[in-house]
């Protein structure tokens, strides 16, 4: 089991967000305690959403990373959730500012955790999986996060070259469905 002493070592958490002092401490597997005031801070999972767009030739949109982590790898559109947004309102933003297309249906497919690492520090992540539909790819560009843009059929997909193991793990139960994108799912 992963514990976030191992992600989390004192060199960040040194002094309590409540009460300013040392001795804020690794409680548990997910928790740190202040010792003087008896806060508690929970490391919880962030929310991010990923988008399985399928073209009518049943390929998959993918994108090459822009940035750290896993730059220049492939990935699932998509991002982390704004506090107070929904799955589904993150996934269409998300692909909105991404690629600039819109999505017309969102079918939930599978979570799956993750490790984000970001500026030295490891952030918890639930990835939520949508089979997701878009009608019109004429105006879409790579923007925001994404280098470059590439459809694959998902048989074709080297999952070595897929930056993170959850969205090799989505990509890898889209390649079970039998007949379209949406039907399995």
């Amino acid at each position: 089991m992963i514990t976030i002493e191992e992600h989390y070592p004192g060199r960040i958490f040194k002094h309590c967000p409540r009460c300013g002092a040392g001795g804020f401490a690794l409680r548990d597997a997910s928790s740190f305690r202040c010792e003087r005031c008896d806060f508690v801070y929970f490391v919880n999972a962030a929310a991010a959403v990923a988008g399985l767009v399928f073209d009518d030739s049943r390929r998959l949109l993918l994108v090459e990373r822009k940035n750290e982590p896993r730059k220049g790898m492939l990935d699932l559109p998509g991002g982390f959730a704004d506090i107070m947004e929904t799955a589904e309102e993150a996934l269409r933003r998300e692909l909105r500012e991404e690629l600039n297309i819109e999505i017309t249906t969102a079918t939930y497919l599978a979570s799956f955790p993750n490790r984000y690492l970001y500026g030295g520090i490891t952030y918890f992540t639930l990835d939520m999986g949508f089979i997701c539909a878009a009608t019109d790819f004429s105006r879409m560009r790579a923007h925001d996060d994404a280098a470059a843009i590439v459809f694959m059929r998902p048989d074709d997909i080297d999952l070595d070259a897929i930056g993170f193991e959850s969205i090799r793990r989505m990509i890898a139960l889209a390649r079970q469905s039998p007949s379209s994108p949406t039907s399995a799912f």
